[in-house]
């Protein structure tokens, strides 16, 4: 990984930023960088005001000269690690991946290493002075399917916008146990579970939260549907599913209760008890460009283990 890099900006405040403070000036001069990141520049000193450290609350003044040069430290201090990543595109402002099962997003306790953070440290190593590696959302380490990464602080910002403004359209398919309405719309707050702390659950004091799905087929008791995140809670589209009573196959967390359709055969339920991830896949992806401004959209196919377990159950 790079261990540092350098910055190096300069601007001389005009009369129209007259009374304005430091960091709402940089903030528009600069606009390749966050407010949190220029508010710890001036508060570890980087950002100098004719050549003297500064408070952020300070206003300037006609012809103060506002410099930032130094070398800056990486945000991330994980390892790199050779994990290969599959991807769909790339250039200087995204990369959009293919994560397999099994991968988890960000390092933690019991996940120091092995992740997809140490993947894309490896893959750029300009990555390590952006937040969370420049991940601006993420799937669960048994959900597979398209992410999408910034590579600049500009486009990290852009992209996280976009989240909030629910312009990032995210499809994914899910095999569940049932067989649910040809469609649906599931408005329910979800919160942490409120004895299950690992877990998330329908709360009334938690975040909106809105899935829709559609259902694309029903075989033997058990469905293929086609589901649209407009919000993106932890594990939302799981516990969306499991409490109308359709949960997702394979899930351990939020499917057990209701693991079979009445009817499964013996043998089936052995496949579906074999199947060690939840059968969720992120298929499509679609977004604003940061950089062009342009709409583009990105779609995988179903990866082969969902598609054995779509067979046997409808064989």
């Amino acid at each position: 990984m790079e261990t540092k890099k350098k910055i190096s900006l300069i601007y001389t405040v005009l009369d129209s930023d007259e009374g304005d403070r430091v960091d709402q000036i940089a903030a528009r001069q600069f606009p390749e960088y966050s407010r949190g990141h220029i508010q710890r520049w001036i508060r570890e000193g980087n950002l100098l005001v004719n050549n003297h450290e500064i408070k952020s609350k300070q206003s300037l003044h006609a012809k103060d000269v506002i410099s930032i040069d130094f070398w800056e430290e990486p945000q991330l201090m994980d390892l790199p690690e050779d994990i290969p990543l599959e991807v769909i595109f790339e250039d200087e402002e995204i990369l959009i991946i293919n994560k397999p099962a099994g991968l988890v997003v960000h390092p933690g306790p019991g996940n120091e290493k092995g992740t997809l953070v140490n993947a894309l440290l490896s893959h750029d190593s300009n990555l390590g002075f952006l937040p969370r590696a420049g991940l601006v959302h993420r799937l669960d380490k048994d959900t597979s399917g398209l992410m999408v990464i910034s590579k600049t602080e500009s486009s990290y910002m852009n992209l996280i916008e976009q989240l909030k403004q629910r312009s990032v359209k995210r499809t994914y398919l899910a095999i569940v146990v049932g067989v649910p309405v040809s469609s649906k719309t599931i408005d329910e707050p979800i919160g942490r579970h409120p004895k299950i702390r690992t877990k998330q659950a329908i709360t009334q004091n938690g975040k909106e939260a809105i899935t829709r799905f559609n259902k694309l087929d029903s075989f033997g008791g058990y469905s293929l549907l086609r589901v649209n995140l407009e919000t993106g809670r932890t594990h939302q589209i799981r516990v969306h599913l499991s409490h109308i009573g359709h949960p997702i196959i394979g899930d351990p967390t939020y499917g057990n209760r209701n693991k079979f359709s009445v009817g499964t055969s013996e043998e089936l339920k052995k496949v579906i008890v074999g199947f060690k991830r939840q059968a969720l896949h992120a298929e499509e992806l679609e977004l604003i460009h940061p950089g062009t401004k342009e709409l583009i959209s990105f779609k995988i196919e179903m990866p082969a283990d969902m598609q054995i377990l779509l067979d046997q159950i409808n064989s």
